[in-house]
């Protein structure tokens, strides 16, 4: 492909296009969430002006990287995209997504009672009424005036209301669920103990179900809802409360809870907590269980599709280093792999032509990498079994981390070879240090081969009708 020169003001132009005018002119359904707009073809994916989020994944960023990601394009091309073509034109601007002016937050006026939340969580939610009357006695929980929705009350260190959640009672149709406009983050529902155990939750009710079907002394302990999956309010309530050591993450058990788990995880232990636990529902959530306790039919719990994969994966990773031991030179045999299908991974289309392809050269790179790092741990006079590395490679995989679209797979696979490259091609004795880089630089090339078979396993058949409306598309541009 030949170089195309962008200006930085034809980049800024680009990076400044409203996403949902864009996605609009394509005939893609959004649906207002809030100040966002909520994409229906990725339902986790949010867009509000140039800016977009996908929530699953915890990603994000602007006009340009979003066409990357969701339209499987190259830099070049997206911002030709998004400016309309060779005439530099960017797309025409409405006003109809601009969010409305920001308010300053205010707790929605109080109903006089609370026969309708307490209808709602006791009777549908199962919730236990003596919980509910805890919370109501708090002021953590009431009634709203207007719409009768159940308002669940986050108060800051002072006991001011800074957050609140509101979740329909009515029972016909799909129930609403949000927040106040200008609610803060960082105090979402939650109750502090005196003991050293903080349970985290996604949700309100999750947390409420979770105390109704284990009450012992829960007073006790301490409890926080994420409002979602972001962990601003659970870092919050730790650092307002150092007594907190032992912290159990009890998200929701189905592919964005479980990944939330590990992020988080991450985020505890960079903070030097150390005990940190997860407990899972036997179903999808608490008040799934708690359901089923009362003999409702429940939502099953969800195991994630990648971690379900992996076995697989790593089981056909020991036959095929079996198959490459004989090879003289795996490094050669890596490099020859990743030359052809570096160019077959620039494009969701192409891989599709040829993902049987795609996917072989993926398999031999893993396995070569480990084969490498088996005969570096042999150097360092610390052998190890091949069943021990794939073991290794297993433990190590992260869903949280495998992140982007095979563009983005195929470039840290290259940069993962020029750091090996480098390495081996440096002059002099390697220090234990060095030996150690170059293990983890093996283990890390076959994991990224991993990450990349997962995804032409099991994204690419599912993006090709999508890829072939998008290639019609923009050729009309």
């Amino acid at each position: 492909m030949a170089y195309v020169h962008f200006t930085e003001e034809q980049k800024q132009r680009a990076n400044s296009v409203d996403l949902v005018d864009f996605l609009q002119r394509q005939g893609e359904q959004l649906v207002r969430s809030g100040r966002e707009w909520r994409w229906k073809r990725y339902d986790s994916v949010t867009v509000r002006g140039n800016e977009w989020f996908r929530h699953s994944r915890k990603e994000g960023g602007h006009a340009i990287d979003f066409v990357q990601q969701f339209y499987d394009l190259s830099f070049p091309d997206a911002v030709t995209l998004l400016l309309g073509g060779e005439s530099g034109v960017e797309w025409n601007q409405t006003d109809k997504s601009a969010p409305p002016p920001r308010k300053e937050f205010m707790l929605p006026e109080a109903s006089q009672d609370m026969r309708r939340v307490f209808a709602y969580l006791i009777k549908q939610r199962f919730i236990s009424n003596e919980v509910l009357s805890h919370f109501a006695h708090e002021n953590l929980l009431y009634e709203d005036k207007e719409y009768h929705n159940a308002v669940f009350v986050g108060r800051d260190e002072n006991g001011i209301a800074r957050h609140a959640h509101k979740r329909g009672t009515y029972t016909n149709g799909k129930t609403y669920k949000g927040n106040a406009e200008g609610s803060d983050p960082r105090y979402s529902f939650h109750w502090i103990g005196k003991s050293d155990t903080l349970y985290v939750f996604e949700a309100p009710v999750d947390m409420l179900s979770f105390i109704t079907l284990y009450p012992k002394n829960w007073k006790q302990h301490s409890y926080v809802t994420l409002d979602g999956v972001s962990e601003h309010a659970m870092v919050r309530q730790l650092e307002l409360n150092p007594h907190l050591k032992s912290i159990v993450l009890c998200l929701d058990h189905d592919e964005a809870g479980i990944e939330a788990v590990g992020r988080l995880k991450d985020i505890l232990i960079k903070k030097d907590y150390t005990d940190v636990s997860v407990l899972q529902s036997t179903y999808k959530d608490w008040n799934e269980d708690l359901k089923a306790r009362h003999g409702i039919l429940p939502i099953p719990a969800e195991k994630h599709p990648k971690l379900e994969l992996l076995p697989y994966i790593c089981a056909e990773l020991s036959v095929l280093c079996e198959s490459l031991s004989v090879y003289k030179d795996i490094h050669s045999l890596i490099t020859e792999c990743e030359e052809v299908v570096k160019p077959l991974m620039t494009s969701g289309k192409t891989v599709g032509e040829n993902a049987k392809a795609v996917k072989k050269c993926l398999k031999c790179m893993a396995a070569g990498s480990l084969l490498l790092l088996e005969n570096q741990c042999r150097q360092m006079e610390c052998p190890v079994t091949r069943n021990q590395l794939i073991r290794k490679l297993q433990t190590s995989y992260r869903p949280h981390e495998d992140r982007g679209w095979l563009r983005t797979k195929a470039e840290d696979i290259r940069r993962d070879l020029a750091d090996i490259e480098k390495q081996r091609n440096t002059p002099g004795i390697r220090s234990v240090e060095d030996q150690n880089q170059l293990s983890r630089s093996y283990l890390r090339l076959a994991l990224d081969c991993v990450k990349a078979w997962m995804f032409v396993e099991m994204e690419i058949p599912t993006m090709l009708p999508v890829l072939e409306q998008n290639v019609n598309f923009i050729m009309t541009v």
